[in-house]
């Protein structure tokens, strides 16, 4: 990852925990760039990284709406981390929200308040 002064948070803006992770840092009074899914895509070597450093199934939502709607064959055939990428890379929306870069090349997959306070202090 290039280093940045602020974080990256990357998601889809109508989700809604990304809204409440974006209003957060906010609050918090730290910049950070946003990168839509829907907008821009998923960059294929940023897929590689997060899966490498926060590991692939917890990338994977499957509690989520898109994993719920995905045929039971196309749900099975996500054995390993080759098929997961090949999945998240098509349908973004199967990737955990949000997904965050911070400045010092950690990677993060969801919201929480209380680990990243430690992060932005």
């Amino acid at each position: 990852m290039a280093s940045h002064d602020e974080p990256v948070l990357y998601g889809i803006t109508n989700c809604d925990t990304v809204k409440r992770a974006r209003g957060w840092l906010a609050d918090q009074g730290v910049g950070h760039r946003f990168h839509d899914f829907k907008k821009a895509g998923v960059p294929a070597e940023a897929l590689a990284r997060w899966a490498g450093a926060a590991g692939w199934e917890k990338l994977l939502n499957r509690q989520g709406t898109t994993w719920r709607k995905l045929a039971e064959a196309d749900q099975a055939a996500v054995t390993d981390a080759a098929a997961a990428l090949r999945l998240m890379q098509a349908q973004p929306s199967v990737i955990k929200r949000p997904v965050v870069e911070w400045p010092d090349g950690a990677v993060t997959v969801g919201f929480d308040a209380t680990a990243w306070l430690q992060r932005v202090r």
